[in-house]
């Protein structure tokens, strides 16, 4: 959503206020797109690539991020890639997990127009 101006209004970036230690999410995008983005997503942090999954260092613990691909979305003509990821944070503090979070779904955040 954006302003007349065409500046981004707060809602435009929006996203999930707290989050769990371990949650699983559907993710539309494909695992070499969640490849791509999870270098800029985690900040530059460490990743040590596992084949369907990664473990990012953060502050002396870490996340640990594990994908399953899902048969793509359908609706009308258009057909969506879709990833199942489980996330967990491990030996994290709560502000950390919360601000590394924020930061993933910020940079991962598409939008149409």
């Amino acid at each position: 959503t954006c302003w007349r101006s065409g500046r981004p209004s707060p809602a435009a970036r929006q996203v999930q206020a707290v989050y769990a230690l371990a949650f699983v999410r559907e993710m539309g995008c494909t695992e070499a797109e969640l490849r791509a983005w999870l270098p800029g997503a985690c900040g530059g942090r460490p990743i040590a690539w596992r084949e369907q999954g990664a473990d990012i260092a953060l502050n002396g613990g870490r996340v640990s991020m594990g994908w399953q691909t899902r048969e793509p979305r359908r609706i009308a003509q258009i057909t969506l890639p879709r990833l199942e990821v489980h996330f967990e944070a491990r030996s994290v503090d709560g502000p950390s997990w919360q601000a590394f979070m924020r930061h993933f779904d910020l940079y991962t955040q598409r939008g149409g127009g």
